[in-house]
């Protein structure tokens, strides 16, 4: 499972790359995913809407057993 959700966020990155942040892994526990933002997404304004609309949607839509995505 974890494999499966770091491949999904390499794909996601160089967008979040591309405004100068990042998103790291962290874990994966009970359905919820648990990742860092960081650089330009860990203090941008749009963050929450990034994690959710944005990252959580692509994992939840690859992998229906996935409840949450939440950041540190």
């Amino acid at each position: 499972m974890e494999e499966q959700i770091k491949e999904i966020l390499e794909t996601i990155r160089p967008a979040l790359q591309a405004d100068g942040g990042d998103v790291e892994f962290i874990d994966y526990n009970d359905g919820i995913v648990t990742v860092r933002l960081k650089g330009a997404c860990g203090n941008c304004p749009m963050s929450t809407m990034t994690l959710k609309q944005g990252i959580e949607a692509r994992i939840k839509a690859k992998i229906p057993e996935v409840k949450s995505v939440e950041s540190l």
